[in-house]
């Protein structure tokens, strides 16, 4: 089964995908954001295309474990994407995961990998997608022995 990630910030979402045998996440794309209605159709699009089974969102919470205002756009944003995938008849689960620290590791590893920090900015939130579906995969697996 496929699995897709996204880090949903307030101006784009960036999306990965696993392989089939969920043991590697490769970035797919950073979306843009225009509205709920399309952002949604196209992850749904995405979703499709790629025979993804589940959907795993990055959830922020602040350092201590407690939520913020943007723990509950993102919240928020798994509910209309829900009714979406319930309404069109997708079949798809959507899981939150933990993604503290996601988006300074994904700076670091394209730091390290010597990207200027332009192309940097174009490319961080598909890279935490990765990271976000990256420690998923291996969670589950952890679970799985």
């Amino acid at each position: 089964m496929k699995i897709l990630s996204l880090d949903v910030g307030d101006k784009t979402i960036g999306i990965a995908a696993s392989d089939p045998l969920e043991m590697i996440a490769t970035g797919i794309m950073t979306l843009e954001r225009t509205n709920i209605k399309k952002d949604c159709d196209k992850i749904i699009d995405i979703v499709l295309r790629n025979e993804c089974k589940r959907i795993v969102i990055g959830l922020p919470k602040m350092l201590d474990g407690s939520e913020s205002l943007q723990t509950e756009k993102v919240k928020s944003f798994k509910e209309k994407l829900e009714n979406k995938i319930k309404a069109q008849k997708v079949d798809a689960d959507i899981v939150f995961f933990d993604e503290r620290f996601t988006t300074k590791i994904a700076e670091q590893v394209l730091i390290s990998a010597d990207i200027s920090r332009k192309k940097r900015k174009e490319v961080i939130d598909k890279q935490a997608a990765v990271i976000i579906l990256q420690g998923y995969l291996e969670e589950k697996r952890g679970k799985d022995i």
